[in-house]
Formats: C-alpha cells, structure tokens, sequence
C-alpha cells in the first residue's frame, strides 16, 4: 500500500492556494474592466472628472489583481489581467486623446507592453465616436485633428512587427483599426465636400443674387 497522504496534502494546498489566488484576481480584473469602460463613457459625456475617478478605481483594482497573483504565475498569465489591463490602457489612453493631455505610456498606466498596445489600437474605435459627434456638432478642424491622430496610432502601431505570441493578437487589432480609419476617412470627407460646397453655394447667392440661399 501506497502511503499519500502528504504527497496529497501537499498537492491540495497547493491547488487551494491558486484557487484563492485566481479568485481574487479574477474578481478585482472585472472590477478594473467595468471601471474602465465606465471611464471611456464619462470621457465621451464630457465628464472628466468622474473618468477620472474612474481611471483610478481601475488602476487601483489592477494593483490588487497583480497581488493576489503574487507567487502564482499561471494565475497571473491565464488571460484575463492582461485583458484588463488592456481595458484601462483603452480607458486611459481614450481619455488623455479626446482632453487633451499626454499620451500616457505603458510605464505610465502601470500595464505591460502589449496591453497597451492592444488597448491602444482599440482606442481608435472610440476616437471614431468622439470624431462623430464633433462632426454632428459642426467641428471640422476638430474633426480632422482627430483623424489625424487616428492615422498617427496606426502609423506606429504597423512598425510592431513581433510574432503575435508576444504581441498578443495584435495585427489583427491593427487591421481592425485601419478598418475603422478609412469608415472615418470616408465620413469626413463627405462631411468637408458638404461643407465646401454650401460654402461655395452661400458665396454664389451672395455675389449674384445679393442674399443667402433659401
């Protein structure tokens, strides 16, 4: 007969501590994800100061997720801390673009590389939503400087040419972006034809009818 009972008992306290360690982290990423999210819809609301009370709820939870992984590495590479991670860089990112202030790095959101890049190129779908109702509001200059952006994400996102092991999925978010980019491009560009051409119009009423069209 076989004696296991330590062998076992080692084994179960071992399993048992992943369990603790994954749970906690499991729990505190969803938090910073929701967090997140919750961010980029109070930057697109114009409400800075809750996104960025909301960024730091998220920054915050991520703390406790890389925590709770401590010691336990499979926990901490099973996915979803980089998923969140991604999340916050999205959130961070999406509200430093549309206020205006520095582009944060992966240094300075406390996220890994990929993460950020990750989160970075989804960044443009949501540029695209802000870029969108700037133009419904009339905003053309602004329009374009966040195109402008836009095409600058993309320019620096294709020079990242690892394999997508590292990168973590990437090329294909970098196709998805560039998507994203001519949809807008298109938008833009009969929104500025539009423009122009009621320009040109109002200028004709004026100098050959003596009064706006209408």
């Amino acid at each position: 007969m076989l004696d296991l009972s330590d062998v076992q008992a080692e084994a179960l306290a071992r399993l048992e501590a992943k369990h603790r360690a994954r749970e906690a982290a499991l729990a505190t990423s969803r938090k910073a994800t929701r967090a997140a999210a919750n961010a980029i819809r109070a930057t697109h609301r114009g409400d800075r100061e809750r996104a960025e009370s909301l960024l730091g709820e998220s920054a915050e939870a991520l703390r406790g997720a890389k925590a709770a992984c401590a010691g336990q590495p499979e926990v901490e590479h099973a996915g979803f801390l980089a998923d969140a991670q991604k999340e916050y860089a999205e959130a961070g990112t999406t509200f430093a673009l549309i206020t205006g202030k520095p582009l944060p790095g992966p240094r300075d959101l406390g996220v890994g590389e990929a993460a950020w890049l990750n989160g970075l190129a989804e960044t443009v779908g949501e540029l695209r939503r802000h870029l969108l109702d700037v133009l419904r509001s009339g905003d053309l200059e602004r329009s374009e400087s966040l195109l402008a952006a836009m095409d600058d994400i993309y320019a620096m996102l294709v020079t990242i040419d690892y394999p997508e092991g590292v990168t973590a999925g990437l090329r294909r978010s970098t196709d998805v972006a560039r998507a994203i980019i001519e949809r807008t491009r298109g938008d833009l560009t009969l929104a500025l034809v539009q423009a122009r051409l009621e320009k040109a119009l109002t200028a004709h009423a004026r100098d050959v009818l003596g009064s706006d069209p209408g």
